[in-house]
């Protein structure tokens, strides 16, 4: 299953999500709400923007109604985006722990990012590593899971190798021949990317490097341009992301400009949300969505850590996952999640590893222990993705032979149970500003 700009855009109205966020705004600040004030409006957000109202129409073979038939409603996938990065697809080092990563991954999560870092990808000089890719790609498929590439273009050392050349004409037609090749390569298995990470701090000379001192030289809005415009032809059908840290006036402004360039350049606004340090405010979260939201477009929060062990010292340097720290990281973590599903204008959600075996910064970051044991946060967004938040009705076909019903939006299965406990099965995407109407034959 991909993710393509034609189905973003059909399950996506942007003039709707900016109109939801104005109103969301004037009802957070006019009174300056706390957190748990925030909590408590939020289920009226989930329901609002996060199901749909449908009729499912029962007929037999000459089209007269079916009336009084048991109906059952279950979801089969969500719309939303719960996804984690995947980077330790098969890295984990051990047949077992593999097999734990994977299945625990595919019972909660839809949409997994795969690691482009032109750096390790492509060590050497036209040996990209595609075979690793087509490997992830394939799993992903079979198992339902949606695939974001990640970064095409970074100014950081890991997207900066080593053996590029001095000479900025030939780092641009490099640059843009891997994005071009990529995007088209891919094309059907990958149909979201974030296409440039990071250019807010492209003139602050925080990044030393070949692609650094090119992106400088082009300015943020400039280099970010060209890159979208390349991946944009290579893929018309893609979402293109483009994704930073920061969420102050200097993001903000770029995304503005390009805006202003055409509307047409990117589909999504991407925010990361490390919290290594202190976790997010539920207030700070609103602000942040309702800010980037006025510019039109869905937002997808693409890189989110809290940690469940404390900070032994500068750097890479974390202890390990403690019981304290798990239960603050399992209440934290679904608070976050909750505040922003509430959110009209969030589309995805991306943690920032699924385990502690190889996380950054070789933090306690993953919803799993080192073993691929399940701390309290994966059972916690369990609770939450897989039930809380997920269709489960039933009911009986009326006089006219409908069911109404309200689901959150995204694939079901509809089962029907007739007379002498025949059952007839079908299945139904339920989606933000469509009709929802589904009629089934009853042979």
């Amino acid at each position: 299953m991909s993710m393509t700009r034609r189905d973003f855009l059909k399950s996506t109205s942007a003039a709707t999500l900016s109109l939801a966020s104005t109103a969301w705004s004037a009802q957070t600040t006019k009174d300056q709400p706390g957190d748990d004030e925030i909590l408590a409006q939020c289920q009226a957000g989930i329901e609002r923007h996060r199901k749909s109202d449908g009729v499912i129409v029962l007929r037999d073979a000459t089209g007269k109604p079916v009336t009084n038939a048991a109906i059952r409603v279950e979801q089969l996938r969500h719309e939303f985006l719960f996804g984690c990065n995947f980077f330790m697809f098969n890295r984990t080092g051990d047949p077992e722990r593999e097999e734990q990563y994977r299945r625990q991954f595919a019972a909660l999560l839809n949409f997994a990012t795969l690691g482009f870092y032109w750096a390790s990808y492509e060590s050497q000089r036209g040996k990209p590593n595609y075979k690793y890719t087509d490997q992830v790609t394939e799993w992903c498929k079979a198992h339902g899971v949606v695939c974001k590439g990640h970064p095409l273009v970074w100014d950081h050392p890991a997207g900066s190798p080593r053996w590029l050349p001095e000479d900025t004409a030939e780092i641009e037609r490099l640059s843009a021949a891997r994005v071009r090749e990529i995007v088209a390569r891919f094309k059907g298995r990958i149909d979201v990317w974030d296409v440039v990470n990071e250019a807010t701090h492209l003139p602050e000379d925080i990044n030393n490097t070949r692609m650094a001192r090119w992106g400088k030289s082009l300015g943020p809005v400039d280099y970010v341009e060209r890159h979208l415009g390349i991946a944009r032809e290579a893929n018309p059908a893609a979402t293109l992301v483009v994704n930073d840290y920061r969420t102050e006036p200097a993001y903000l402004r770029i995304l503005e400009s390009l805006r202003a360039k055409s509307e047409s350049l990117f589909d999504v606004v991407g925010i990361q949300s490390h919290m290594h340090g202190k976790v997010w405010p539920l207030r700070k979260v609103w602000e942040v969505c309702d800010t980037y939201a006025k510019l039109g477009l869905p937002l997808h929060f693409t890189e989110t850590t809290i940690l469940s062990g404390p900070r032994l010292g500068p750097g890479e340097n974390w202890g390990e996952t403690t019981v304290e720290g798990e239960a603050r990281q399992a209440e934290e973590t679904a608070r976050f999640y909750t505040a922003l599903f509430a959110h009209p204008a969030v589309q995805a959600i991306t943690w920032w590893d699924f385990s502690d075996h190889g996380a950054w910064q070789r933090a306690p970051a993953g919803w799993l222990r080192r073993d691929m044991s399940p701390k309290p946060v994966y059972e916690r967004m369990r609770s939450l993705i897989r039930d809380a938040w997920w269709t489960r009705l039933s009911g009986r076909s009326d006089a006219s032979g409908q069911f109404r019903a309200r689901v959150f939006h995204g694939q079901h299965r509809i089962e029907v149970e007739l007379s002498g406990g025949r059952t007839v099965s079908s299945e139904a995407h339920w989606q933000r500003g469509n009709a929802n109407r589904f009629e089934i034959r009853i042979p």
